[in-house]
């Protein structure tokens, strides 16, 4: 609008200057006036096509705008996922040697015990804060030696010797993600992480411990802690003898 005005006032002002305004015959005049004012409609529609061409672009822009906030959603849930998947490529790293440990101690002999487990055995489990921390890993992969009880979420080591422990945990930001790893009462290792904006956190640890025969081995919870797990099974406990000793 500004630039209609400025437009107008300076075509009046050329109107006031141009030599021999005043001094023409009557037609020449009208001849002279009806070309300003055809000039002036142009420029009016010349302006009205700018000020659309200008809603345009300013649409154009929130488009844009909008555009660039889901792609950064996006690119903040890809990295999430890949996080998920690092946490899972390690837990799968892991699993992979503890099989190639239990094929080496297969091939030497003696007693073959081993157990794996996950928290869900259907649906999702959201597992925490309660007065009962013990967790009960329901969905069995594997129990040779029978020295894991379902029921109980308790390894009793059947013989003397050193054994490979090791576990997972998965939780989301609204309390104490983690658990602790328990020998007899006793705490060994633990993951940990507070409350936080990131939206969800997986952690792992693993131990090897000597173990007597009717030693208990179980994982506890946090005070306020929560642990989440579903058919993917991303809260794990697992575990097998090294050899005896």
């Amino acid at each position: 609008m500004e630039l209609k005005v400025v437009c107008l006032l300076t075509l009046l002002g050329v109107l006031f200057v141009e030599p021999g305004f005043g001094q023409r015959g009557d037609i020449e005049m009208n001849e002279w006036l009806k070309d300003k004012v055809e000039f002036i409609k142009t420029l009016e529609e010349k302006l009205k096509e700018v000020e659309g061409r200008q809603n345009g672009f300013d649409a154009l822009e929130t488009k844009l705008n909008a555009t660039v906030d889901e792609v950064t959603r996006q690119k903040a849930e890809m990295d999430k996922l890949k996080k998920e998947n690092e946490g899972l490529q390690t837990r799968l790293n892991a699993t992979e040697e503890e099989v190639d440990k239990l094929k080496q101690n297969s091939a030497k002999g003696g007693p073959q015990i081993a157990f794996s487990a996950s928290l869900a055995n259907f649906g999702e489990i959201y597992k925490g804060p309660c007065t009962d921390k013990a967790l009960i890993f329901k969905r069995v992969f594997s129990n040779t030696g029978n020295g894991y009880d379902p029921n109980t979420g308790i390894f009793t080591a059947p013989v003397n010797g050193l054994y490979f422990l090791s576990f997972s945990t998965y939780g989301y930001n609204t309390h104490v993600m983690g658990a602790i790893l328990m020998k007899n009462g006793v705490s060994q290792i633990s993951t940990y992480d507070d409350p936080s904006t990131d939206g969800s956190d997986s952690s792992s640890n693993a131990v090897v411990l000597q173990l007597d025969g009717g030693d208990k081995v179980y994982m506890e919870l946090w005070d306020d802690g929560r642990v989440f797990d579903n058919m993917n099974g991303h809260t794990t406990f697992s575990g097998f003898l090294v050899f005896p000793a």
